[in-house]
C-alpha cells in the first residue's frame, strides 16, 4: 500500500478534526496531505502540504489524491459519486462511499438500519407538507421533522407540535434533500457509542459517554455515562460495532444514541470520522480516537481504547466575549495544573466553537467543576 518511505494520509477538509488527526499523525511519522476550504482553515494553519480548493470538484479531489495511500474526511459532505469514481481509478478511499452514504443521507442510513434489526425511531420520508402532517395525525404530536442531508449542530431539524407548523421544514429545501418526519423520543439523556474498525475486520469500542447538548449542540461529555450498567454498556458498544460491520465501515463511526427513561436506546445519528464525543480520548484514553483512526484508515493494528482515569470530562469552548483564548491559559492552568486544553486556531466569532477543554478525577462533581469553570473562562466569563 506504502508508496513511498512513509504513508501519506489525504484528509479533506480543513476543519479541527484534521487539525487533530495532523496531530496524531506526528508521532507516528505519517505524511498529512490537506485538502481544505481556505488558507485560514483550522487544519491549514498547521498541516504543511496543503491544497485550497473545491472538494466537489472532481479535478481538483483526483488531483490532490494522487500520490496518496490513502484519503479519508474530516466531514461527510463530498459527494458520494465523485469518491465512487476515485475508487474506480484505484483510489484508496476510507470510509468508503458505499458506507459514507449513511453518514450523508439519514433517509438511507433509516432504511438500512431498520432492515439490520437497530433500534430507531418511527420514521418516514414525506413528500410534502400534506404528508408531513398526516404523518403527525397518525404517530400524534409533537413529532420531529429533518433534512436528509446536510444538518448538522441542530440545523435541519424542527420540532413541530400540530399540522400547522408542517409547512417549516419545506422552506428553502434544496434538491436532492428530502424532509423526514420521525417520532418524538421524549428521552432521558443522549449517549455516544465511539468504536473504531479496519479494513482487516479488527475493531476497538471506547467507553461509552454521556453527551450534554444544549440547542442541538454537544457542549459537555461525560466518560463513562453515569449510571449506566454495565449490561447497558456492552449492549451499546455492540450495537455499534455491529452497525460499523454491516455497514464496512473503517476509521472510527460515532453512533449517536438517545436513552429513553426505561433504559431503553434508539439511534439517533451516525458520524464517519473522529467526532466531537470522543474528544475526551486524547488525554484521557490510552489511543485517542485520531490515532486509532489513521490506524484504520491504514489498516495498522488498533491501539487499546481504555479511558486511563475514573472520570472524564470534556466541555467544548464556543465563541464568546474573549478575542485572545491564549491569554486565559495563565489563569486556567494556575487554577488547575491537571487541565487539558485544545484551541483549534480559529477566529473567534459568537457561538463558534473553537476549543475545549478536558479535566478528570475520581469525584464527578469536582471534575465536571473543573471543565466548566475552564470552558466559561475561555468564553469570556471571568467570574466563573
Amino acid at each position: 500500500m506504502r508508496r513511498g518511505p512513509t504513508f501519506t494520509v489525504g484528509i479533506i477538509g480543513g476543519g479541527q478534526l484534521a487539525r487533530m488527526m495532523h496531530a496524531a499523525s506526528i508521532g507516528l511519522g505519517i505524511n498529512v496531505r490537506l485538502l481544505a476550504e481556505g488558507p485560514e482553515t483550522s487544519a491549514a494553519t498547521v498541516v504543511h502540504d496543503v491544497t485550497v480548493g473545491d472538494y466537489t470538484d472532481p479535478e481538483t479531489v483526483r488531483s490532490f489524491a494522487a500520490g496518496c495511500d490513502v484519503v479519508t474526511f474530516d466531514h461527510e459532505h463530498v459527494p458520494t459519486g465523485l469518491l465512487r469514481d476515485l475508487e474506480s481509478a484505484g483510489v484508496v478511499v476510507r470510509p468508503g462511499p458505499a458506507a459514507l452514504i449513511h453518514a450523508q443521507d439519514k433517509a438511507i442510513m433509516r432504511d438500512r438500519l431498520a432492515a439490520l434489526g437497530a433500534p430507531c425511531p418511527i420514521s418516514r420520508v414525506v413528500s410534502d407538507e400534506a404528508a408531513l402532517a398526516a404523518f403527525g395525525e397518525e404517530l400524534g404530536w409533537p413529532i420531529v421533522a429533518k433534512t436528509s442531508r446536510g444538518g448538522y449542530d441542530g440545523k435541519g431539524v424542527w420540532r413541530l407540535d400540530s399540522a400547522l407548523e408542517a409547512g417549516k421544514p419545506f422552506a428553502g429545501v434544496t434538491d436532492g434533500v428530502q424532509i423526514i418526519g420521525e417520532e418524538f423520543v421524549d428521552f432521558a439523556r443522549e449517549l455516544s457509542a465511539l468504536v473504531v474498525r479496519s479494513p482487516s475486520g479488527q475493531a476497538a469500542a471506547y467507553p461509552i459517554s454521556e453527551s450534554v447538548q444544549q440547542n442541538g449542540i454537544c457542549v459537555e461529555t461525560i466518560t463513562p455515562a453515569p449510571d449506566l450498567a454495565d449490561e447497558q454498556a456492552v449492549a451499546a458498544q455492540q450495537l455499534a460495532l455491529m452497525i460499523a460491520h454491516e455497514l464496512g465501515v473503517v476509521g472510527v463511526l460515532a453512533v449517536e444514541l438517545m436513552q429513553r427513561a426505561d433504559g431503553s436506546v434508539v439511534v439517533n445519528e451516525l458520524a464517519m470520522r473522529p467526532h466531537n464525543t470522543g474528544h475526551w480520548t486524547i488525554d484521557g484514553a490510552h489511543t485517542s480516537q485520531f490515532e486509532n483512526h489513521l490506524r484504520a484508515v491504514l489498516d495498522l493494528p488498533l491501539g487499546d481504547p481504555s479511558s486511563k482515569e475514573s472520570w472524564i470530562v470534556m466541555a467544548n469552548v464556543f465563541g464568546g466575549r474573549l478575542e485572545d483564548l491564549p491569554s486565559a491559559l495563565l489563569h486556567c492552568f494556575a487554577r488547575d495544573r491537571r487541565l487539558r486544553v485544545q484551541l483549534y486556531g480559529k477566529q473567534v466569532r459568537p457561538g463558534r466553537k473553537v476549543g475545549h477543554v478536558t479535566t478528570f478525577g475520581d469525584d464527578l462533581a469536582e471534575t465536571r467543576k473543573r471543565a466548566r469553570h475552564a470552558a466559561a473562562y475561555l468564553m469570556g466569563d471571568l467570574s466563573a
